[in-house]
C-alpha cells in the first residue's frame, strides 16, 4: 500500500512536471547552457601575458634566449615604446618585464653568475606565481643548453611527467566538476518551485487532506525529480562528450551509482528549503545562495580544497558536491575505479540520510 501511494505521488509529479513546458524547456536547456559557458569560459591556465624585453647584451645569446621566452606560448610582446623600466608595468602596457645587461652573455660563458632582471606585476597573484615560475624554468632551460654540464654541477636531474592529463587539457578539469556544480544547483532549484508553488495555489492542501504520510509525499517527490535530475545528466554527459571530449576512464559503475545518490542528496536540500519558505523568489533567492557559494568554494571546483582556511575547511565536510566532483575527476580522468570512489558514495548516502529527516521532521505534522 505504501509503495503504490508513493508510485502515484511519483506519477503525479512527473505529470505535472510535463504540463509545464516552460519549466520542462528551462530544466533541460539551462543546464547545457551553464555547461557551456562554465567549459569554455573559464580559464584556469595563464595565456598572453604581456611581456617587455630590453636587450642591452644584444648576442646571439640574448637573442636565444628572449625567443625561448616567447616560446613557451605562455607570453606575447608588450605594445611599448617607452624608455623607463619598469614603466611600462606602472602604465599597464606590460605584466613582465626582462632586462638582459650588456655582459649577460660573457658572464654565461665564463661560468659565472648572469643577472637578470625580471620584474613581474604582482597584482595578480596566480599569474604572477606562473610567471616566476615559466622564467625560472626558460632561464635554467637557456643555460643548461649553452653550457651543456649544469646539470652535473647541481648533481640532481628530473624527469617531470604529468600523469592522468599529460596534455594539461584544463576541460578535463573544469567539464567533469561543472557536472557537479549544474546537478547541485538545477534539481533542487526545480522541486522547492515546485514546492512552493503547491503552497501559493493552495493545491498542497490536498496531499495535506490525503492519506499520504509525509514520508510517503517526500519520496514521492524526490524520485520524480532524481529521475528529471537524471534527464539532465545524461544530457550534460552527451554534451561534454561531444564538444569537450571527455568520456569515462575505466570502471563507469561508480559513476552510474553514484550520479543517482548525488541528485537524490541534491533534491532533498531542495525540499528542506521549499519546506521552510513561502515564496518562489525566496526559494531561488536561498537555493541561488546556498548552492552557488557552496558550490564553487567549498566543493575544490575551482581552488583545492586544502587552501580552505579553518573553519570553512570543516564546513566542506557538509557539502555533499565535493564528493561528487571528486567522483566525476576520478571517473572521466583518473579511473581509480571503486578503489578511489566508495568512500565518496558513503558519504553522499549518510548526507542524504540526514537531509531526508531534516525535510520529514519539517514536514511531519503536514500543515501550513
Amino acid at each position: 500500500m505504501m509503495i503504490r501511494r508513493i508510485r502515484n505521488q511519483l506519477f503525479k509529479e512527473l505529470e505535472q512536471f510535463v504540463r509545464d513546458r516552460l519549466g520542462v524547456a528551462l530544466a533541460f536547456i539551462l543546464p547545457v547552457i551553464a555547461l557551456l559557458i562554465i567549459g569554455y569560459a573559464i580559464r584556469l591556465e595563464a595565456k598572453n601575458i604581456a611581456l617587455a624585453v630590453r636587450d642591452l647584451d644584444q648576442t646571439s645569446f640574448s637573442r636565444s634566449y628572449i625567443e625561448r621566452l616567447y616560446a613557451t606560448n605562455l607570453f606575447v610582446p608588450a605594445q611599448w615604446q617607452g624608455e623607463q623600466f619598469p614603466d611600462a608595468i606602472d602604465r599597464g602596457a606590460a605584466q613582465v618585464q626582462v632586462t638582459i645587461p650588456p655582459d649577460f652573455t660573457a658572464e654565461v660563458q665564463a661560468g659565472k653568475t648572469g643577472n637578470l632582471q625580471v620584474v613581474i606585476d604582482g597584482s595578480d597573484v596566480i599569474n604572477a606565481r606562473v610567471t616566476r615560475l615559466a622564467i625560472q624554468g626558460t632561464t635554467l632551460s637557456v643555460v643548461q643548453a649553452q653550457l651543456g654540464k649544469l646539470a652535473d654541477s647541481v648533481g640532481v636531474i628530473s624527469q617531470v611527467r604529468l600523469w592522468f592529463n599529460p596534455g594539461r587539457q584544463e576541460s578535463l578539469f573544469i567539464v567533469p566538476g561543472s557536472y557537479g556544480v549544474i546537478l547541485a544547483i538545477f534539481p533542487p532549484l526545480l522541486i522547492a518551485i515546485a514546492l512552493v508553488r503547491e503552497k501559493e495555489q493552495g493545491t498542497i492542501l490536498q496531499l495535506y487532506a490525503s492519506s499520504l504520510s509525509a514520508s510517503e509525499l517526500l519520496l514521492g517527490k524526490s524520485l520524480a525529480y532524481t529521475l528529471v535530475g537524471l534527464g539532465e545528466a545524461l544530457i550534460l554527459f552527451i554534451v561534454g562528450f561531444l564538444l569537450f571530449q571527455v568520456r569515462v576512464i575505466g570502471d563507469p559503475t561508480p559513476l552510474i551509482i553514484g550520479t543517482p545518490i548525488f541528485i537524490w542528496v541534491s533534491v532533498q536540500l531542495g525540499l528542506i528549503i521549499g519546506i521552510f519558505t513561502t515564496t518562489q523568489s525566496a526559494a531561488v533567492q536561498a537555493i541561488g545562495t546556498i548552492k552557488v557559494l557552496t558550490a564553487f568554494l567549498l566543493a575544490g571546483f575551482l581552488f583545492p580544497l586544502n587552501t580552505v582556511p579553518f573553519p570553512f575547511s570543516i564546513a566542506s565536510y557538509l557539502v555533499p558536491v565535493r564528493y561528487y566532483i571528486e567522483l566525476c575527476r576520478d571517473v572521466f580522468v583518473r579511473g581509480s575505479g571503486w578503489f578511489g570512489t566508495w568512500h565518496l558514495i558513503g558519504a553522499l548516502l549518510l548526507l542524504g540520510i540526514v537531509e531526508f529527516a531534516i525535510a520529514w521532521w519539517g514536514m511531519r505534522r503536514m500543515q501550513l
